[in-house]
């Protein structure tokens, strides 16, 4: 059937996970679906917050949170948003200043622990907090950083302040000491790295291994009068997002232009080869799981931004929507998920999916903590017994 608008707007943060979409325009996926599309280059996630829910952009790369937090009215604006489709598993680093790395191996290492005795000795000589960064409130990267930090014993309320910035200023405030740290998607931690400003010490796949990272997110009523739209928004990216998996080289040179993620070459070839580079195709990493939505719902409510009383199972519904990539996928020719939830953190290393079309192969889904996210129990419960750890 023939789409229904034919001519798209889509937003983009500077980051090499923006590259599903940015492919799908350079290399014709698109334009093979009967999709005209501008790419709009935005510089923070409340910018692509703010322009999906005006209607100034009509789809977006989004952080798998946003579409939840949006639908919710967490934070400034609600307006009803579903994730259709991954963009991403992983890419995400958290990195510390030199100065501070260097404070760390003198108390042992470059792990969580050292820092929580870096942090000790500062609160002993009364040395007021330092600030860590992340890119948004409601962010992946926001709950990986309190992760990270909590299963060290910090409390990221008391012992540290956090702050937002947008990801392409991360560096800027990393080399001007305003910031100790940060969580940032790639490449900006490995261009930290490299302009030895500072030293990454833990990536997406340390905190929650193989976990949805970005998505492709419409709002509500977008989707309900463009439905064949969606479908080919869906096809076209997914189509771009094997091809990103297969061409690291070449996607390299596309990223780094000025246009989409503006780094050198160097530094984009760097992020899509390093341990923390994300993975946009296998491993079913396309595929919106409801059981890493309910997962994320369960971050909010652990860190008090959502009340317990919430029926995060409905919203995991409403919001993250396999059936529609099913249905893309499906006209593809691609392998699905039967199944719209797995038990996550059950797996150290790669597996197969049998509950699906056709076998697929997984990956590590272990957390740092050797914890497991059963996505039937009880969402109160499971709310209950994070808090716990807190």
């Amino acid at each position: 059937m023939a789409v229904e608008r034919n001519r798209l707007k889509l937003g983009i943060v500077p980051l090499i996970d923006c590259a599903p979409i940015v492919v799908a325009k350079e290399r014709g996926f698109f334009a093979e679906a009967g999709l005209e599309v501008e790419i709009s280059r935005e510089p923070s996630w409340a910018n692509i917050r703010d322009k999906l829910a005006v209607g100034a952009l009509d789809g977006a790369q989004m952080l798998a949170t946003m579409p939840l937090s949006m639908s919710l009215g967490l934070g400034a604006i609600r307006a009803p948003v579903l994730a259709v489709a991954g963009l991403n598993l992983g890419g995400n680093t958290i990195a510390l200043s030199a100065g501070l790395a260097k404070r760390m191996e003198d108390h042992g290492g470059f792990d969580g622990p050292a820092l929580k005795r870096v942090i000790d000795a500062d609160q002993a000589a009364g040395v007021q907090p330092m600030a860590f960064a992340m890119v948004y409130p409601f962010s992946t990267h926001h709950y990986e950083l309190r992760y990270w930090l909590a299963a060290a014993g910090i409390d990221p309320d008391r012992h540290i302040r956090l702050t937002v910035v947008p990801p392409p200023q991360m560096v800027g405030h990393l080399s001007a000491g305003n910031i100790s740290g940060f969580c940032v998607g790639e490449p900006w931690g490995t261009l930290a790295a490299g302009m030895e400003l500072g030293r990454v010490v833990a990536s997406s796949d340390d905190i929650f291994a193989n976990r949805i990272e970005k998505v492709l997110g419409v709002t509500r009523a977008f989707a309900d009068a463009n439905p064949e739209t969606v479908t080919a928004m869906i096809k076209a990216v997914v189509a771009a997002a094997r091809w990103c998996d297969d061409n690291p080289s070449e996607l390299a040179e596309i990223l780094s232009q000025p246009a989409y993620v503006n780094v050198p070459l160097d530094v984009a070839r760097r992020s899509l080869e390093a341990p923390s580079r994300p993975i946009f195709h296998a491993h079913a990493a396309n595929f919106p799981w409801r059981s890493q939505a309910l997962w994320f719902l369960s971050q909010m409510q652990r860190w008090n931004q959502l009340g317990s009383g919430v029926d995060t199972r409905r919203v995991a519904e409403d919001v993250y929507r396999p059936d529609l990539y099913r249905l893309a996928a499906l006209e593809l020719g691609l392998p699905v998920p039967l199944v719209d939830h797995k038990t996550e953190g059950s797996h150290a290393g790669p597996w197969v999916l049998d509950k699906a079309t056709a076998p697929i192969a997984m990956g590590a889904d272990t957390f740092l903590d050797g914890a497991r996210f059963d996505p039937l129990a009880a969402p109160k419960a499971d709310a209950q017994a994070l808090k716990e750890t807190k």
